[in-house]
């Protein structure tokens, strides 16, 4: 399969997920919203309800970046920028694109910026699991 293909194959994936994380994102507001609604019953159940806010609060917020890297990278497809590193211009290696299919960086300039920036990254994912004692996989 060419690189092309390849690319054309991951549109089609960007697309979907989209579609789902937009789908999901609508129906995880209005539940959202619904729970807001719902009286509480003791102390103990305002507690669980807020821990359970905050908890979809921030997986809303994980599915929302991801849209937004998603509906960028369809961007960068439209305007044929798609697959190529935006710091250094080199095509960005079919793996890493199939991993991260919005990948803008090559995994070298990832690796020069999480240096740069003192391994405090999001993307640092060794130290995440040295910190966790667990082997990455």
């Amino acid at each position: 399969m060419s690189r092309k293909e390849a690319i054309l194959n991951l549109r089609e994936n960007l697309v979907r997920r989209r579609d789902a994380l937009a789908r999901a994102l609508a129906g995880d507001l209005s539940l959202l919203q619904e729970l807001h609604q719902q009286k509480t019953g003791d102390m103990l159940d305002a507690a669980a309800d807020t821990m359970q806010d905050e908890l979809n609060s921030q997986l809303l917020e994980v599915e929302s970046r991801e849209l937004s890297a998603i509906e960028e990278a369809i961007a960068r497809m439209e305007q044929g920028l798609y697959g190529d590193c935006i710091d250094c211009g080199k095509p960005i290696p079919l793996t890493r694109l199939r991993a991260i299919p919005y990948a803008t960086d090559c995994i070298n300039c990832r690796r020069k910026s999480e240096m740069s920036s003192g391994g405090s990254g999001t993307g640092n994912w060794n130290r995440i699991f040295e910190d966790a004692e667990v082997d990455p996989v």
